[in-house]
């Protein structure tokens, strides 16, 4: 009888060692089910993201270089130079209709919620502040 109840006990362990088993590969697989849904989901979202900054940027570009042509730009298309980096524009209003040049602007365009950068924030207190010189530089010849 004790040889039965062990027989029984016995089984029953290897049924509850299998069973347990069989939930944990299943646990398994759904765990790695549910991750790569997240990772499918996240990657998803990064590229949307991207796409999206992506646009800005582009949208960006081109407002930079179609801005001397929109209304209330501070000067004449034509008094206007691109530069780039650090600042979009150079202009020197009157130059294009042959006037005596009195001012010269740097301007900077932006477009929706951006901001100045630490280097644009430079170059506007540098103005501000009158530090801005004009230097005239002379290529050496050579004296052969």
């Amino acid at each position: 009888m004790l040889a039965d109840i062990l027989s029984d006990f016995h089984v029953f362990i290897a049924v509850l060692c299998v069973t347990l088993l069989v939930f944990l590969i299943i646990g398994i697989i759904i765990g790695r089910i549910v991750q790569r849904t997240k990772d499918i989901f996240l990657i998803k979202k990064e590229r949307m993201d991207a796409v999206k900054r992506s646009r800005s940027v582009l949208g960006g570009l081109v407002g930079e270089q179609l801005a001397p042509f929109l209304p209330d730009f501070p000067c004449n298309p034509g008094d206007v130079r691109f530069i780039g980096k650090p600042i979009d524009f150079i202009a020197f209003p009157g130059i294009s209709e042959g006037r005596h040049i009195k001012d010269v602007l740097f301007i900077e365009v932006k477009s929706g919620e951006s901001r100045l950068s630490e280097r644009e924030r430079e170059i506007k207190a540098a103005v501000k502040a009158g530090r801005v010189h004009y230097v005239e530089y002379r290529i050496p010849t050579d004296e052969m």
